[in-house]
């Protein structure tokens, strides 16, 4: 009751946004008449949701005319909250993806007439979510099902490409196709892609996206942002992940075991004043590096205080992770020779180039490694052009310099 003895208003629903989801379109024509009377394998995890917040999983199971016949979820499980790396087991009608399976096997595909597939990915090769999307289609062409992608918005901007390809001595789960690290494409876009240049002769259909268009990044959306995994809370995350995550590859931590995972950079020996001055002098597009110690709670230097920087990107539309985070190597590098390590192989499946820690290593400047790989972007360019079901705006493609 308020003071005057009226009860006061009920507070109004959140206005939804004008953007409508792959999730959102699904019950409607024509889409609905692909998965009318159709029993339903789902992939998915927390992020399948439409606009309003409802699960996706929850709407097909209560729908009179679809049957969920199961479940498949990628790595970090059904519900997100399993840490990078490990397996997960399946649960009752759940199946994981991401244990002793990277793909649906026959037996679990029994009665599913067709796979559905809604995950919120966050734009960078080695996030592997669009791994298991690419593992599906081709377990979906082995069994004759065709797969409906319901697509969603590149949350990092879909107008950009940066870093260099993948090599094919280098195709792992964390690579699956020759793609740059940040390919500026939604998972509908790398489907078709996916499916044309890697034969996969899947029966693919796209539910698109109505009202997005290239150049936004997801807080442009109207669309609530849920971390896909564990260590992706914020968009800011997404942002320095599809380049700070390379240094997974190295003894520095990425700040994973604080609340600033891939904002924070450090280790016990680092002297993070001299880098934060090094790394501010170069004056790099975008972003400012502050120095910020921290003791991580899990993974590298747990329970260990780490000698760090902060990393505050202040414009993000010319911020260049990659070029950032190879920057900050260097300069590391350069700084502490003996103390710090690659782990070879992780560091190159990243990457995603056999010699570009061989560069590093050697005293290669980042702007000759940058340099190396556009004639790569330039011809990936090309080839993305012919997949995009959403049109370029009016500025052009940034293929990162």
């Amino acid at each position: 009751m308020c003071a005057c003895g009226e009860s006061a208003p009920a507070p109004s629903p959140p206005s939804l946004p004008t953007l409508r989801l792959g999730s959102d379109r699904l019950f409607e024509q024509p889409y609905m008449g692909w998965i009318e009377g159709k029993s339903v394998g789902l992939i998915a995890n927390h992020t399948a949701v439409n606009s309003s917040l409802e699960a996706v999983a929850g709407m097909i199971a209560v729908h009179p005319q679809v049957e969920l016949k199961a479940i498949f979820s990628p790595e970090h499980g059904f519900s997100g909250d399993v840490q990078a790396g490990v397996a997960v087991p399946h649960r009752s009608r759940i199946y994981s993806l991401y244990g002793a399976h990277r793909s649906p096997t026959p037996e679990m595909l029994r009665g599913v007439d067709l796979l559905v597939y809604d995950i919120q990915d966050v734009g960078v090769r080695f996030y592997t979510y669009i791994s298991t999307l690419y593992e599906c289609m081709k377990a979906a062409a082995r069994e004759g099902i065709p797969l409906i992608v319901l697509d969603r918005p590149n949350p990092i901007a879909g107008d950009r490409i940066e870093g260099p390809l993948l090599d094919a001595s280098l195709v792992s789960f964390v690579g699956i196709h020759p793609l740059p690290i940040r390919y500026g494409m939604t998972v509908g876009e790398l489907a078709r892609l996916f499916n044309q240049e890697g034969e996969l002769g899947c029966d693919l259909k796209v539910v698109p996206v109505q009202g997005w268009r290239r150049s936004h990044w997801y807080d442009e959306t109207g669309l609530v942002w849920i971390p896909p995994s564990p260590n992706m809370p914020t968009l800011t995350t997404a942002t320095l992940y599809a380049g700070l995550c390379l240094l997974e590859g190295t003894n520095l931590s990425e700040g994973r075991g604080t609340t600033r995972p891939f904002e924070l950079v450090g280790a016990p020996w680092l002297d993070a004043t001299r880098l934060a001055e090094s790394l501010n002098a170069l004056e790099l597009a975008g972003v400012y590096f502050r120095v910020q110690s921290f003791t991580p709670t899990f993974s590298k230097f747990k329970g260990q205080v780490c000698q760090g920087v902060q990393i505050h990107v202040v414009d993000r539309d010319r911020f260049e992770p990659i070029s950032c985070a190879l920057h900050l190597l260097r300069q590391t590098l350069d700084l502490h020779p003996e103390e710090i390590k690659f782990q070879d192989r992780m560091f190159d499946l990243l990457a995603g180039q056999p010699g570009l820690r061989s560069d590093l290593l050697r005293g290669t400047s980042v702007e000759q490694a940058v340099s190396s790989w556009q004639s790569g972007l330039e011809s990936f360019r090309e080839r993305r052009a012919r997949y995009l079901l959403y049109p370029e705006d009016e500025s052009k493609t940034k293929p990162g310099t």
